[in-house]
Order: C-alpha cells, then sequence, then structure tokens
C-alpha cells in the first residue's frame, strides 16, 4: 500500500525533524542521545534545554499508539516544551502539558513523559508513565531504579504529578530510556525486560555516554537478530565529571 507507506515515511519525518539537532556540551557531564524509530513510529521524543545559567532540562517522552496521530503528539510536546520549558518548575511544567494536551482532545492519545532539570550535581525528577530511570552509583557501583508512578500526559485532567531531588557525584551516569528496549521481543518471543536492562547496564556504565550507547544498541540487534522494530527505541544517557 504505497500511500500508507507514504504517510509513515511523512510521520517519520516529522517525528525526527521535532528532536535536538545538536547535543548540549556542558562543563558538568556528558551527553548522548540514541533513537531510533520503527516500522509504524511509535511517538518517541527527546529534547534539551539549557538555560543562560547552564542549567539543563532534559525530557523524554513516548506518545500512547503509532503513526500519524503518534507524530501529531510529538509535535504538541515540542511546541509546549519550546514555549515554557525556561519559566516552569518541573510540576508546573507537567501540570500545563497535561492540561494542554487534555484540552487537544485527542481521543485515547496520550504522551508518556519524563522529565528531569539539573544544576550543577543536583536533579529534581519528575515522570508521567515513563519507564524507570536508572542511575550508576560510581562509588556504589551499583545500580539504582527512580521510579515515580503516574498517570501519563493527558489522561486526567488535574493528576497530582510529583517530583523528587537526587544529587550526584562525577562519575554518577543516568540513563532515560523508552519502553521500546525493555519490551523487545525476541524470534522466540521472549521480552528482555527491567532486570535484564539493568544488567546490561552495569556491564557498561563505566564507559562513556557513547559507548554505553553503542552497547545498547548492539544488545538490540542481537536480541532481535535483526534490524526490525515493532516500536521506537530511545536512550538518553548523562555522565556526571
Amino acid at each position: 500500500n504505497e500511500r500508507k507507506a507514504k504517510e509513515l515515511e511523512q510521520a517519520r519525518q516529522i517525528q525526527l525533524s521535532m528532536l535536538p539537532s545538536k547535543i548540549p556540551q556542558l562543563p558538568n557531564m556528558d551527553i548522548a542521545v540514541y533513537m531510533k524509530t520503527a516500522t509504524e513510529v511509535g511517538g518517541d521524543y527527546y529534547d534539551f534545554y539549557v538555560d543562560s545559567s547552564r542549567n539543563i532540562t532534559v525530557v523524554i517522552g513516548d506518545a500512547t499508539g503509532h503513526g500519524v496521530k503518534a507524530g501529531i503528539m510529538v509535535t504538541a510536546i515540542k511546541s509546549l516544551f519550546s514555549a515554557y520549558a525556561d519559566e516552569l518548575s518541573l510540576l508546573d511544567m507537567f501540570t500545563r502539558f497535561n492540561r494542554g494536551i487534555k484540552e487537544m482532545n485527542l481521543g485515547a492519545l496520550y504522551m508518556c513523559f519524563s522529565a528531569l532539570k539539573i544544576k550543577d550535581y543536583e536533579m529534581e525528577y519528575s515522570n508521567a508513565g515513563m519507564p524507570p530511570m536508572l542511575i550508576y552509583r560510581k562509588d556504589k557501583k551499583e545500580v539504582e531504579t527512580i521510579s515515580l508512578k503516574a498517570m501519563p500526559l493527558g489522561a486526567f485532567a488535574d493528576f497530582p504529578y510529583k517530583e523528587t531531588s537526587l544529587s550526584f557525584s562525577p562519575g554518577d551516569t543516568v540513563l532515560l530510556l523508552s519502553d521500546g528496549f525493555p519490551e523487545l521481543f525476541s524470534k522466540k518471543r521472549e521480552m528482555i525486560d527491567y532486570p535484564q536492562v539493568e544488567k546490561y547496564f552495569i556491564n557498561v556504565a563505566e564507559q562513556s555516554p557513547e559507548e554505553i550507547i553503542n552497547y545498547f544498541v548492539q544488545a538490540v540487534k542481537d536480541w532481535r537478530e535483526d534490524d526490525s522494530l515493532e516500536d521506537d527505541v530511545t536512550f538518553v544517557v548523562l555522565k556526571f565529571k
């Protein structure tokens, strides 16, 4: 079906055009990102905002559904983030984005979304239905799982989102990811799942963000045994220095 293929390709191009063209260079951390879109364009999104004091806001999202509708959701979130990243606290951001999406009346279309604001070695983190954030603590050589359970943006008009504060040391590494990786199926229909993701992370967490991502990308290929994906796969890795 040529028209459907063309529509999906347009949706993919829209989705990719919403991503930042370059990765921020910061004195206190190194950052690497990766996204591979599924055949049916799964609506993954990530973005950065750096203010004049070099504080950074990092977001990662995953629209429910696939194809053109997921692309519409990504476009909506991108425009909200561009407009408000500078002036809103995390909880205000979640409240405003949630209301904005709800008012778009997209039916059963929601946005899983995770955001963090970092100043020096301090982080505020909030989550709306994305997988947990994983943190490798260099001094303990172990992985912490930070999960704030909440509904995706657009699900309930006044959902009470929560935030948590965390501190970091040089060498600590943060992994944000969409569910396309933990929920990746092998040819035998076995799922990677979260405990395995933690094992992968601990194996490679001492390395640079680029090397960590390369390791994960290879893990995706090994698990799938080919290059096809049923859902988008996205990683954002931050390493404090």
